[in-house]
């Protein structure tokens, strides 16, 4: 009898909690629902009450002006996938290899460099924008994407989350490929990046995001509206239509439908590699 009370309280608990996350996980959808919705509504029906979910006039004309206007968001889709995707694939690589390097070199002061190293992540980013800007400026890169596309290139976050995930991995791997003359750069690239690939692939995807999403660096380093990534892209074409509602839930939907579609493919191995990572420290 206790046990088949246990049971079903377990059971209880756990539908509670299956409950409680439904409701949170429709709250948090609602106001993506209502921007497209909105997308697609004509301007008299914007504030209409009660909500119309499902607009009775769908129209798609302000997706049509967001992306053929004259200042057209492909450019700015252009831009952010060329900055996203270079610094997304460098960040990952340069990542593995100083994880690989904290995780499996054993030299002097390796634990305290990676203390500093990892403290390096309370620095707030924003006290970095004049040092950044005088070196771009002496560089001559200021108001180019290398501005973005380099600094995105390092991630103290990265580095941290793939060290865990090599100390998970046998070193009795690493000893035996050692002893069939196998160097570190061997052992890298052909058992620890292999074994590595829900990781990399968390990484790469959480790195992708912070580079769409970036909004700060391309407002302080970018000047050319040519160069202007989607956040930036966005933020002008509110201040353009402050009272384009549809149009700016128009362009909102453009801007945010990549990262949706980034997540959805890759959710699996967020949650794989984010648990892999955990498992050692």
């Amino acid at each position: 009898m206790e046990l088949k009370r246990s049971l079903t309280s377990g059971a209880a608990g756990r539908l509670l909690v299956t409950v409680i996350m439904l409701a949170l996980a429709i709250v948090m959808v609602i106001p993506f629902l209502w921007m497209i919705s909105t997308s697609l509504k004509t301007p008299a029906e914007v504030f209409k009450y009660p909500i119309e979910w499902i607009p009775s006039h769908p129209t798609w004309a302000h997706h049509h002006k967001v992306w053929t206007g004259p200042k057209s968001f492909g450019t700015y889709y252009l831009n952010s996938l060329k900055i996203s995707i270079i610094g997304m694939l460098g960040a990952t690589f340069l990542s593995a290899f100083a994880a690989y390097g904290f995780a499996r070199i054993e030299f002097k002061g390796r634990n305290a460099l990676f203390m500093i190293y990892l403290s390096m992540m309370m620095v707030p980013p924003q006290v970095l924008f004049v040092p950044k800007f005088i070196m771009f400026e002496w560089a001559g890169i200021y108001n180019t994407h290398l501005a973005l596309i380099l600094p995105g290139l390092f991630t103290i976050f990265g580095v941290f989350m793939l060290r865990q995930f090599f100390l998970s991995i046998p070193h009795e791997i690493s000893e035996s490929a050692f002893l069939d003359g196998a160097g570190h750069f061997r052992i890298f690239f052909r058992l620890v990046l292999p074994l590595a690939k829900p990781a990399l692939a968390t990484l790469a995807i959480i790195d992708f995001s912070w580079q769409w999403n970036d909004y700060e660096n391309a407002l302080v380093f970018l000047i050319d509206e040519k160069l202007y990534t989607v956040p930036l892209g966005l933020q002008n074409f509110i201040l353009e239509n402050t009272v384009d509602y549809n149009g700016m839930m128009a362009a909102a939907s453009a801007g945010i439908l990549p990262m949706i579609a980034v997540f959805v493919i890759g959710q699996r191995f967020i949650i794989q590699g984010l648990t892999n990572s955990a498992v050692k420290g």
